[in-house]
């Protein structure tokens, strides 16, 4: 039985991975896409959300945002993938530096081994853990884990919150994105206070600003995610681990005219990358298979041969042919602001095939899109396709709230 590893890159956009035919040149994450040939790619995976605390539940719980309530802590209805692998006999550790995710709102059940990074001093420039002293705190985990005698498989979680806002990456990797950009990182911040916070996107071409600086970081986090394997094969684990990449959402830079990640459910904020590497893999596949993160949790609980709890809501992506398509399903709170204010009201999507439909209580509004023919949902079909009135009845069908 092999180890289980889940690397988690925050407000990673799909699209940014792969070679970058624009430019002609290599993309923005280099050693992700060199491990084409040991992974299984799935090409359509949906994050259940459109920012962390929407998504989440679904990658480590399988069950969707507002199931239980509106309560910012987990709640207890829910059962984490670390307390199903901890209860099976393995051991458990998770490191990362998302608050939303901490100890103070119940996210650190059923983990042997536990690091949020609350205690820790961060700074308006970089208000989270570099993703390098996620890696030192992974190895230094391992480095003692290793040594002990009869050691059991174990089930590893990392997240990098580097790729997030406020946008600051480093001048080395600002240049590798478009060398002519001359900003100090107090200009970014800047740019951060002003204009990602405000979703001011009047200015096209600081639009364009935010969206290189934002490459910078997706060029920063591959060559953290480059250590990161490198830190597994240091202590010989990953030949016998199966290594899953993914993110919990996207980021906006105007394509539905704001900036971040709000409670919206377009393909730039729920199109999530989505990669299990495994070494014993003769070669690369691809997935073109409609999947959501609610399956991640199953998949692994199955790797263990582990039952998954039947409050979960996905089922084990492998083996392939024994999974059973259907459509995808996600809610969240529709703020259309940096925070969520009382008055907000949810917001869903459901896909299937090649459309998808949202639905934003508040105004009681209806989006409905061709993804193949549509691809940047711009022509709302929800009054002409004879498609219409079953989606909706499909998507109504999924809110349990």
């Amino acid at each position: 039985m092999k180890n289980v590893i889940l690397l988690t890159i925050d407000t990673l956009r799909k699209d940014v991975l792969g070679p970058d035919v624009h430019r002609g040149k290599e993309g923005l994450t280099p050693f992700i896409d060199s491990l084409q040939d040991k992974c299984i790619v799935f090409n359509r995976c949906r994050a259940i959300g459109p920012y962390t605390q929407a998504s989440f539940p679904g990658i480590l719980a399988s069950s969707y945002y507002l199931e239980f309530g509106k309560d910012k802590q987990l709640s207890p209805q829910r059962t984490l993938i670390s307390e199903v692998v901890k209860n099976g006999g393995f051991t458990t550790a998770g490191f990362h530096s998302n608050p939303y995710l901490s100890d103070y709102f119940g996210w650190n059940r059923g983990w042997d081994e536990f690091y949020d990074s609350m205690d820790d001093e961060v700074s308006d420039l970089v208000p989270y853990i570099l993703g390098d002293k996620i890696n030192s705190k992974v190895a230094d985990w391992l480095a003692s884990y290793t040594r002990q005698a009869g050691v059991k498989p174990f089930f590893l979680w990392a997240h990098y919150m580097d790729v997030h806002e406020p946008y600051v990456p480093e001048r080395k990797y600002i240049d590798m994105v478009d060398a002519s950009i001359n900003v100090s990182k107090d200009e970014m911040l800047a740019l951060f206070k002003n204009v990602v916070l405000k979703r001011d996107v009047s200015n096209a071409e600081t639009v364009t600003l935010l969206k290189k600086l934002y490459q910078a970081h997706v060029l920063e986090v591959d060559d953290y995610t480059k250590e990161f394997f490198g830190i597994l094969e240091k202590f010989d684990v990953l030949k016998s681990s199966i290594v899953i990449i993914t993110s919990d959402h996207g980021d906006e830079f105007s394509e539905h005219g704001g900036l971040s990640h709000d409670g919206k459910m377009y393909s730039e904020l729920i199109n999530v990358p989505f990669l299990i590497v495994d070494a014993d893999l003769e070669k690369g596949r691809v997935c073109d298979t409609l999947v959501s993160n609610v399956d991640i949790p199953p998949t692994i609980a199955s790797m263990f041969g582990l039952e998954s709890p039947k409050s979960y809501h996905g089922q084990p992506l492998l083996p392939l042919d024994g999974y059973r398509p259907k459509g995808c399903f996600g809610e969240a709170i529709g703020k259309l602001s940096h925070k969520v204010k009382e008055t907000d009201k949810p917001v869903y999507f459901y896909e299937e095939g090649n459309l998808r439909i949202s639905w934003r209580v508040e105004n009681d509004t209806w989006q409905m899109y061709d993804l193949k023919e549509d691809t940047k949902e711009l022509s709302n079909i929800i009054d002409t396709s004879p498609a219409a009135e079953d989606m909706k009845s499909k998507l109504k069908s999924n809110i349990k709230s």
